[in-house]
């Protein structure tokens, strides 16, 4: 264990346990009133259960950063065909329970797993080791986009929970690693250009029989423009994130007194927790913490860059997107740029599940890190 600590990244290291510490610190900040007005709990209970799965997600990182990323051409299929049985079952009445109006959640005792959020990191893997694997057959059709066929079906059963911020997200990494992968090209831009083609057929077959696939909250979320004209209705969220942001000003109000968190923004400490972090601690806070996230993605890509093999680097390139995509989406919705999709902060926000899925995915940019180092000392 001490080789392979010597040889991972520190800098991605140190920044990223910084921002989980600083993240358990604003989860705490910003549901203690929630958890003891709207639940009748501890205001710590959202702050310790946040750092269980801290905790649970650095022993998996213990265990997993030992394995040579050689082996995940091995595990790499189980783990994905037990995320989508999972999937699956989580659909199934009296198996999954519903929260937010989506049936994404299996209830073991006081903890909830989302199979989603692991199925995200998992496709990654698996996309990378079989395109590695296949890597000399990749001018045939069917070799080419076998994975995407599969990945379309695990699409569709994440859509129909229904969740459509995690569907995005997950067909945007599916899309990008297909296209960074070393298919031709020919393959890449017909499949493009018929992907493209299929779902504009599709979206206007949808508005021309006037029944839609999307649920009236999630029509809802498309009407985001001026939420503030609508703060009585769906424009609540995020005219509430706008007053949160404007009450922070440059320097905020100080840690734990924020306004917005006494239930103008609801769950606060989940996908609205960049809002309490500005009124809380300033505009300023919040630029750093952007500033961190642009130094993970840049270390993380620098440790693609330097893989020999493509399995590494199309690892890397995934976590990228996978981290780069949960900020982007966040951040804009907050902003009001887009709708709001219910997509978790990366470091930031409470969530179980997430929490311990970004965990793996950063412990896999890890070994891959040391692997890299470890290589160019046999040189």
């Amino acid at each position: 264990m001490r080789k392979i600590f010597k040889y991972i990244d520190k800098p991605l290291l140190l920044i990223t346990i910084a921002l989980f510490i600083f993240g358990l610190i604003m989860v705490f900040s910003a549901s203690n009133v929630t958890a003891y007005m709207s639940h009748a709990a501890s205001p710590y209970k959202y702050f310790l259960k946040q750092g269980a799965f801290l905790l649970v997600g650095f022993i998996i990182s213990l265990f997993l950063i030992r394995f040579n990323t050689r082996s995940y051409n091995y595990f790499s299929y189980p783990i994905m065909i037990i995320c989508i049985v999972a999937l699956v079952l989580v659909l199934i009445p009296g198996i999954g329970s519903v929260n937010n109006q989506a049936k994404s959640w299996f209830e073991i005792g006081p903890i909830s797993i989302q199979p989603s959020e692991f199925i995200k990191v998992a496709v990654i893997v698996f996309l990378a080791c079989y395109y590695d694997i296949n890597k000399k057959k990749l001018n045939k059709w069917t070799v080419s986009l076998f994975p995407i066929a599969i990945c379309l079906i695990v699409a569709g059963l994440i859509f129909i929970q229904p969740d459509l911020g995690t569907t995005i997200i997950f067909c945007c990494i599916v899309g990008a690693i297909f296209l960074s992968v070393p298919i031709s090209k020919e393959i890449k831009f017909k499949t493009s250009f018929i992907s493209l083609g299929l779902l504009f057929f599709v979206i206007v077959v949808i508005l021309g029989s006037g029944k839609g696939v999307l649920l009236e909250r999630q029509l809802e979320r498309f009407n985001f423009t001026n939420p503030c004209s609508r703060i009585l209705d769906d424009g609540n969220q995020v005219c509430n994130c706008y007053i949160a942001i404007n009450n922070g000003g440059l320097t905020g109000v100080g840690l734990g007194n924020s306004t917005q968190k006494y239930l103008y923004l609801p769950e606060p400490y989940t996908d609205f927790i960049f809002a309490i972090i500005v009124e809380e601690l300033g505009v300023i806070t919040g630029v750093i913490l952007i500033l961190a996230y642009i130094f993970i993605l840049y270390r993380i890509l620098l440790i693609g860059r330097k893989c020999s093999n493509n399995r590494g680097a199309t690892i890397c390139y995934g976590v990228a997107i996978y981290i780069f995509l949960h900020i982007a989406i966040n951040l804009m919705g907050i902003m009001g740029i887009m709708p709001m999709t219910g997509v978790p902060l990366p470091f930031i926000s409470y969530g179980g599940s997430f929490t311990t899925s970004l965990i793996i995915a950063l412990t896999l940019v890890q070994r891959i890190s040391f692997e890299n180092a470890v290589m160019s000392q046999k040189k």
